[in-house]
């Protein structure tokens, strides 16, 4: 019996040390097509954060909205989101995309994933170092275009 358990431990223990030896695959889109419209859609988005334009943020975003940050917490109220980023944010803070950070994945009849990293630069305080932070947002099509449902903020 003793041996039957080492057996089965060295065959457990070698799984386990195999999976960590192999390398994290460097990212390539399964599909160029939805990178590139996931990619202006996030460019859209954060264009019209950047200048203010709360009409475009709120045609993007979700009646359905859930913002988890890792700081505030969740966020489920898309009037509630938009007032707080026109209080906060606007004229305040603008956020720059890390070019070749982003990776876009699709979900099967529903639309997308998109993970990166981004920066937010607060000119309130011009001095103060931006530190990239991942991002992971989820993209819902639907007839009258790609919608934001679910943002998950995660900052250092």
């Amino acid at each position: 019996m003793l041996k039957v358990i080492l057996v089965i431990v060295a065959f457990l223990t070698s799984i386990f040390v195999f999976g960590q030896t192999h390398e994290i695959p460097k990212y390539k889109p399964e599909n160029q097509s939805l990178y590139n419209e996931i990619v202006k859609m996030d460019s859209i988005f954060f264009t019209a954060y950047n200048k203010c334009d709360m009409k475009t943020q709120a045609n993007i975003l979700s009646e359905d909205i859930e913002f988890f940050h890792d700081k505030g917490g969740l966020a489920t109220s898309k009037k509630d989101i938009l007032e707080s980023l026109k209080k906060n944010i606007c004229d305040k803070v603008t956020r720059t995309l890390i070019k070749g950070s982003v990776e876009v994945y699709p979900i099967n009849n529903y639309g997308a994933v998109q993970i990166g990293y981004h920066k937010f630069f607060n000119k309130l305080e011009p001095n103060q170092k931006s530190i990239p932070s991942k991002f992971i947002t989820i993209w819902k099509k639907e007839l009258d275009g790609w919608k934001i449902t679910r943002v998950i903020s995660l900052h250092n």
